[in-house]
């Protein structure tokens, strides 16, 4: 799987996005990042694997602690790709607006 693939993927999960969000703030261990959630934490722990894959976080042991961190340059990267879109989109909304301005102005 190319990167900007493995990112989409990782960030189509809602718990995974709020990790993200969570990692924010700074680093984490799995109980701390699995406390506002209704899951386990093997299974916080599976999120934080594909998060891992995708290059958005890293992972570090400290004594026995697990440590997860965020990794925001691959969010750049699929953010970059996004910004294409919205230039589309932007030029899309202005024919639209062009076409019924002219459609306003037929009798």
């Amino acid at each position: 799987m190319d990167q900007l693939s493995g990112i989409f993927s990782a960030l189509a999960d809602p718990t995974r996005r709020e990790i993200l969000w969570a990692l924010r703030r700074g680093e984490a261990t799995v109980a701390e990042l699995a406390a506002p959630f209704s899951v386990s934490q093997p299974a916080v722990s599976k999120h934080l694997k594909v998060l891992e894959q995708a290059g958005l976080i890293t992972r570090s042991r400290r004594g026995t602690a697990r440590l997860s961190r965020l990794q925001a340059a691959p969010l750049k990267t699929a953010t970059e790709w996004l910004i294409d879109y919205r230039a589309y989109w932007g030029e899309s909304f202005d024919r639209l607006d062009d076409l019924l301005d002219e459609l306003k102005e037929q009798p």
